[in-house]
């Protein structure tokens, strides 16, 4: 059996069942378990996933071992999480907003126009409410969720021209994955769907006038300096994009209270690690970036933020429209982002600001 032919051939599979894919090993209390990523190797978000793996085995004296895969290496790409809920798999780290075939509400807990930043959603998560609506929303598909890795704050995209008003985004060919995409479509936007390796090309060639991907960091090392010639911020589509860790439910519940402790403390601490890694390197290759003068690097006009604001407040609330978990799920999101946007204005925003002034 071919290994992308996995999930056509598991269908309902429960863990114990056997595919070519064994249970979890259980030898002498030892755990050989599979986590599978919607990741290429490479930086960041795979060395990500590798890093929280090695950090449970190290923390457990290689008790729980934890074998990472690259995207489409063992299964096929953004089926990881139909994968670890078959329990042909163990666990997966990704973005839960590829999921929203299953749920659009999944887009709360990744990341949505003009939400929450990376430090405010693992707030919500964590002391508002966020984790058990969670728990519920990926509950009905057999996995425990928890936030696992961060990208921090991304940017605006790249763009070949400048946008000057909303206007401009009339027939603007942009690659951009949703719920931001149901956003600039509603403002007459032609969204292109590209995997990232073809968006440099795509630019290029001027098969596409702009692209949003994550941040400085990641952007550079895959060329996107050389085929755009403005960068804009700030990133309104996915102010703090937050990643999930998936375990399989059963998989889940045969650990002791103990593992499960060590599991989310070392979730969190990825979380954490991979927030500061983002933001350190975005910080570098910023710097790069504006030293090299040959990027404009620009911030949205405020009449072009207030409309995507207007319209995503739409989109999102229809997001948040479905059943009745979706329902608690946005009415817990958009009371907690009212709560803690008054904090975050006086405390964080108005320090950097008042940074600004003094210098």
């Amino acid at each position: 059996m071919r290994r992308r032919d996995i999930l056509t051939k598991a269908g309902a599979l429960a863990i114990g069942a056997s595919v070519g894919f064994p249970a979890p090993a259980i030898s002498q209390g030892l755990r050989q378990l599979r986590m599978v990523t919607d990741w290429p190797e490479g930086p960041g978000l795979f060395t990500s996933a590798r890093r929280l793996a090695k950090r449970i085995g190290d923390a457990t004296n290689g008790r729980i071992a934890i074998e990472v895969f690259a995207s489409g290496e063992l299964v096929r790409p953004f089926e990881t999480l139909d994968a670890v809920q078959a329990g042909v798999v163990d666990m997966y780290q990704s973005h839960d907003g590829y999921f929203q075939a299953k749920s659009p509400a999944f887009h709360f807990f990744s990341g949505v126009p003009f939400g929450l930043t990376a430090n405010e959603q693992f707030a919500w998560v964590h002391h508002g409410g966020g984790q058990e609506l969670w728990d519920e929303l990926s509950g009905q598909f057999n996995v425990k969720p928890l936030c696992g890795c961060s990208t921090g704050s991304q940017m605006g995209g790249w763009f070949l021209h400048e946008v000057a008003s909303v206007e401009d985004f009339e027939g603007l060919r942009y690659r951009m994955a949703d719920p931001g995409a149901e956003v600039l479509r509603r403002l007459g936007a032609v969204v292109v769907v590209l995997p990232g390796s073809d968006v440099v090309l795509a630019l290029q060639s001027g098969a596409i006038d702009a692209c949003e991907l994550i941040g400085p960091w990641m952007d550079m090392a895959m060329g996107l300096h050389a085929a755009a010639s403005v960068y804009y911020y700030p990133a309104w589509q996915e102010p703090g994009t937050a990643l999930t860790f998936g375990i399989n439910q059963r998989v889940w519940e045969s650990f002791d209270e103990s593992d499960r402790q060590l599991i989310q403390a070392a979730a969190a601490g990825e979380f954490a690690l991979s927030l500061a890694e983002f933001n350190a390197n975005n910080a570098r290759s910023l710097r790069a970036l504006r030293d090299d003068g040959s990027v404009t690097i620009a911030r949205f006009p405020d009449s072009v933020l207030m409309s995507l604001r207007e319209v995503s407040a739409d989109v999102v609330a229809e997001i948040g429209s479905g059943d009745e978990l979706s329902r608690k799920i946005y009415a817990s999101y958009l009371q907690f982002r009212e709560l803690i946007s008054g904090w975050t204005e006086i405390s964080e925003n108005a320090y950097a600001n008042s940074r600004q002034i003094a210098s």
